[in-house]
């Protein structure tokens, strides 16, 4: 097919769907149909596995499949067509007979409720995949979790209803709690708990690698590659948070970090004497001028770059960067806000520790209300309400922030309240389940509920990971989220209606106006 439909992301075409020959992640319809394809084969994978039973490869492909599908991950055509065999494949292995593939224009054409609720499905499982991804790199695995992949992909299949399918919606955050505590437990036994740890921006003279994306997996295997070589590493975008884990900081080449959020990139990496490792995903098709120098591994592909096979040899990369031989001088480099560094590292662990401190602070009324305001950043103009927003928040209360989302604001200093920073970077968008137990935590310092405490969260979306952390917050029965900078278009007003009665979600409007609802 010529032309594709997705509307999956927050920047879909017009906030309605990309439907041309390519989409505005830079998508081509051929992949996005693929893509497609793909889903079909999964969603015949899991009919296969309610029928019979999951063997590894069906967990892994599912994983992979799903966690490929996410915005902005591979935009390679050829490495969707591998999955589609691959999934094949494991259904043929559970059911010889076969099982036909599901064909996704059925979902894209059903009536608009039911689209509604089966994308919100399809995109929260797709979003979840990317944590049950990053976990399994890490040898962290959850049946449970994993049996829901099938459950839910099959229940695509089903004719389904709002009675039927909203259940499932909430169970997709459930699962996904889950899976987050998974990927936390993964990410905090394998590299130490996180501690506060201010990044500069600044590229010290000499050769140096960028590693943008998510996998915490990838960049340790690259530092341990790049130990005593003379090659710097500087994260990008998702990456900034790893330089608070004790078991990455060991290695003294992690100097800091490079540029801002995802979607800068095709602007900051032109020109740039160095190469880069694209991990994962929140990923942008690299221009013809520094393809060559692009680095790609596991399930990221983009045509006219270097893939990094599963033994993980960044040899060549590290050549490459002696080759290109980086900054003659030191090279400063600021924030969205001008700012010159940036402090990461406030997870759970560390603000947890300080609890008795915090609700001390606000009975004594030091501290008067807390922010959350995170999420995924985005290129659609509007996004600097969330800069502004946290600019005017007043001087007694206290910022929590994590994933990309952050960039905003990140290099902003607000000074202190209670001793406490008033900026709290908690991590990735892969760390909200952090979030989420420092405020059942307070929840239960205060003996009330997370709705009782003086608490808002603000959040942003872009892509498929940030719904399923929204239907986490719902199954947790969390109200009153301001969500912006527009609404999902998969979202029908019916469903819609559902949402703001049962939990009060509520479009961005203005900062101004925001926190005068808020504050009263």
């Amino acid at each position: 097919m010529s032309e594709m439909f997705c509307f999956q992301c927050e920047q879909t075409a017009g906030c309605s769907a990309c439907t041309g020959a390519a989409g505005v992640c830079g998508k081509t319809a051929l992949v996005a149909n693929d893509q497609d394809e793909l889903t079909g084969a999964l969603v015949a994978l899991g009919q296969a596995v309610q029928q019979g039973h999951a063997t590894e490869e069906a967990r892994e492909v599912v994983v992979t499949g799903l966690f490929a599908t996410v915005t902005n991950v591979d935009f390679s055509d050829a490495a969707v067509r591998t999955l589609i065999d691959r999934a094949h494949a494991a259904t043929r292995a559970i059911s010889p007979a076969g099982i036909a593939d599901y064909d996704m224009n059925r979902m894209w054409t059903a009536n608009e409720d039911i689209r509604s609720l089966k994308s919100l499905i399809l995109f929260g499982i797709r979003g979840m995949a990317a944590y049950a991804y990053h976990a399994r790199q890490l040898g962290y695995v959850d049946e449970t979790v994993d049996a829901f992949f099938f459950e839910a992909l099959a229940a695509l299949a089903e004719e389904g209803s709002l009675d039927t399918l909203l259940p499932l919606v909430l169970k997709v955050g459930e699962i996904n709690l889950s899976c987050m505590a998974l990927l936390d437990r993964a990410n905090t036994e394998t590299y130490g708990d996180p501690v506060p740890t201010e990044v500069p921006f600044e590229v010290e003279a000499g050769p140096f690698i960028i590693v943008t994306g998510h996998d915490l997996h990838d960049l340790q295997l690259l530092l341990e590659q790049t130990d005593g070589t003379g090659v710097n590493v500087y994260t990008h975008g998702e990456m900034l948070p790893a330089h608070a884990y004790p078991e990455l900081k060991k290695h003294p080449q992690l100097k800091g970090n490079f540029g801002t959020a995802w979607q800068n990139q095709r602007k900051e990496f032109d020109g740039v004497p160095a190469p880069i490792l694209f991990t994962t995903n929140c990923l942008m098709p690299p221009k013809e001028s520094y393809a060559d120098n692009v680095f790609t591994c596991d399930c990221v592909e983009f045509d006219g770059t270097h893939h990094v096979g599963a033994e993980k040899d960044f040899s060549e990369l590290i050549a490459k960067a002696k080759e290109l031989g980086g900054y003659a001088e030191n090279h400063p480099m600021t924030g969205i806000n001008g700012g010159t560094h940036a402090t990461t590292g406030f997870g759970r662990a560390t603000v947890l520790s300080v609890a008795g401190d915090v609700v001390n602070a606000v009975k004594a009324g030091d501290i008067k209300h807390f922010f959350l305001v995170g999420g995924c950043d985005g290129a659609r103009p509007g996004r600097n309400y969330y800069t502004e927003f946290v600019q005017k928040t007043p001087a007694d209360s206290v910022v929590l922030t994590l994933a990309c989302g952050k960039f905003r604001f990140n290099d902003l200093d607000l000074g202190t309240v209670a001793g406490l920073p008033r900026i709290l970077d908690m991590g990735q968008c892969n760390d909200a389940y952090g979030a989420i137990q420092v405020a059942v935590a307070l929840a239960q310092a205060f003996d009330c509920g997370v709705n009782d405490l003086p608490l808002s969260m603000v959040l942003s979306w872009y892509e498929q990971k940030a719904v399923c952390i929204l239907l986490t917050l719902l199954h947790l029965g969390i109200k009153n989220i301001y969500l912006g900078p527009t609404l999902p278009a998969f979202i029908s007003p019916n469903v819609l209606n559902v949402l703001v009665e049962n939990y009060q979600i509520s479009p961005t409007s203005t900062p101004e106006e925001d926190l005068k609802k808020i504050l009263g």
